[in-house]
């Protein structure tokens, strides 16, 4: 038995139910990064190189608190998980296409990393071969191999029931890997609906946030999210816009957007963005053009290594307020 490490960012937010059922039930152990804190995220800017985004870099720091406790580390080469011949050229952003290339360079004492190429759209490049070259690197047998992967393909499909009931990602994490009963939050006071769209790992890391998530929920709002959504309802939107982006994130933060703005019963969007990110740079100026063709209410919310609470808090109260005050002039 091995033990696997996956660091707690990135793509963690929205494949972990996969990836952690699919080595478990191969037989090994699975360790997590802790939450990211003050120490992850400044070990990961001393790593990363100094142009890179803020998730990059704490994706470094993760990975080096992983480095010493794991005989494996978890990182594949995610390039695309849409199947052969759907949506032209979409792929993951470039950071994600070299990933392990960065780490690898970035980090010394590493263990030997679990560098799988990721990529649906190639004709042979399913998950079954992928998952496969992952038990042989771990030394399970094929039939090992196929029983964990439809059951960690089961966990993933209750992580995205569980979003499409109206639960925060996190919460749904803890639901799957925890036996928790959980239910869709109740509405009963609150007054103000919020989407929050962008980057799973801006929206669900409440440190590199700030805690937003927290923030609107002690300001009674009700919050959601574009993994709240169903496959079918995000690339439904497609057709509103002459050109997709190439990005397989960007352009579900867009949809998610574009989805929420012809959603009466949204009263907003905010967007979180990474500062220094060249895709997100589109995703929040597409977003913000819709937004004012829609007459949307809509704020962006850039983050980077020197984010705190209070700058954001306060962006975040201000524009609850504006709302709140539009809705009592109706």
């Amino acid at each position: 038995m091995y033990t696997v490490g996956i660091p707690r960012s990135l793509a963690y937010f929205f494949f972990l139910p996969l990836w952690k059922t699919f080595i478990t039930e191969l037989g090994h152990e699975v360790i997590e990064s802790p939450p990211t804190s003050r120490a992850i995220l400044d070990r990961g800017v001393k790593e990363a190189v100094n142009d890179a985004c803020i998730p990059i870099k704490l994706y470094h720091g993760h990975a080096a608190h992983l480095a010493e406790n794991c005989d494996f580390l978890f990182c594949p080469r995610l390039v695309s998980v849409r199947k052969h011949g759907d949506f032209g050229s979409e792929t993951f952003c470039p950071k994600f296409l070299g990933l392990p290339d960065m780490v690898r360079l970035a980090l010394k004492d590493l263990p030997p990393l679990i560098d799988t190429r990721i990529d649906l759209k190639q004709p042979g490049g399913g998950s079954q071969e992928a998952a496969g070259e992952i038990g042989l690197r771990l030394g399970n047998s094929p039939a090992q191999v196929k029983r964990a992967l439809r059951l960690g393909m089961a966990a993933q499909g209750y992580f995205h029931r569980l979003c499409q009931q109206g639960i925060l990602a996190d919460d749904a994490l803890q639901a799957v890997f925890n036996g928790e009963k959980i239910y869709p939050p109740q509405s009963h006071g609150q007054d103000i609906t919020i989407a929050v769209v962008g980057y799973p790992y801006a929206i669900y890391d409440p440190y590199i946030n700030a805690g937003l998530l927290k923030i609107l929920q002690q300001q009674g709002v009700r919050i959601v999210t574009q993994d709240m959504l169903s496959d079918r309802e995000l690339n439904r939107q497609d057709s509103k816009l002459p050109k997709t982006l190439f990005w397989y994130f960007s352009n579900r933060a867009v949809y998610g957007g574009l989805h929420f703005m012809s959603d009466r019963q949204v009263d907003g969007i905010i967007h979180v963005t990474a500062f220094a990110c060249g895709p997100d740079s589109m995703v929040d100026r597409l977003l913000e053009i819709e937004a004012k063709r829609h007459a949307t209410p809509y704020l962006p919310i850039a983050v980077d290594e020197h984010t705190g609470e209070a700058g954001v808090r306060t962006r975040v109260e201000a524009f609850l307020d504006m709302l709140r005050y539009k809705r009592r002039r109706r």
